[in-house]
């Protein structure tokens, strides 16, 4: 089956701390030459209608970039789900034709070039409202797609409900679930620490990029 692939922007989320890595932006650090940011960009501007930065902070720093940055809608980093809420929120008041936003973690440098057209084909299969990457038999469920007419109910479990965990949110519509192959490289390998940017090294020239 095919699925047109509707206008789907993408939020690349950079709100986090980095406290495994010592503070500062992961997104920024170097993988064969090339920031990590720089590499899911690469990989996802093909994939989206247009990509937006969700950071907390100075948006200055991104600046290189030419994104769009949004804080969080919600005070005190509560997480990846405030920035999804911005992204959602961010779609409804400047692309009104978009009812799907997807969001990815930014500190995976290898997402799959068909990431966006998969969710979309298992989300219509399924009739879903969302759809989660997974992959080694675990789920990603902060890379995904999400219908922006749930903005109100996201806004509502995190400033009522102070619900934080994206899967905890996530199981009360039951996401459509899209599986990659692990092997021989995971395409959702995020660089948490310094080993894994050493260990990214040596996947980048699995990945042949």
């Amino acid at each position: 089956m095919t699925t047109e692939i509707p206008p789907t922007p993408g939020v690349l989320l950079a709100g986090g701390l980095a406290r495994r890595m010592g503070g500062g932006d992961k997104p920024m650090r170097t993988i064969g030459g090339r920031t990590i940011l720089e590499r899911v960009i690469a990989r996802l501007s093909p994939q989206c209608d247009g990509l937006i930065l969700n950071a907390n902070g100075d948006p200055a720093r991104f600046a290189a970039f030419g994104l769009p940055v949004l804080a969080d809608d919600v005070p005190g980093f509560p997480g990846p789900l405030a920035g999804i809420l911005a992204a959602l929120d961010w779609a409804a008041a400047n692309r009104p034709e978009a009812e799907w936003v997807l969001s990815t973690a930014t500190d995976c440098p290898f997402l799959p070039r068909n990431l966006v057209a998969r969710l979309h084909q298992e989300r219509a299969a399924g009739n879903a409202q969302l759809a989660v990457a997974a992959s080694g038999g675990q789920t990603h469920p902060v890379i995904g797609l999400w219908h922006v007419g749930l903005r109100e109910e996201l806004r509502h479990a995190l400033v009522k409900e102070d619900i934080r965990r994206i899967d905890r949110w996530t199981a009360r519509y039951r996401p459509a679930t899209v599986d990659w192959p692990a092997e021989p490289l995971d395409p959702f390998f995020n660089a948490n620490t310094v080993e894994d940017i050493a260990e990214a090294e040596r996947l980048a020239a699995l990945d042949g990029d």
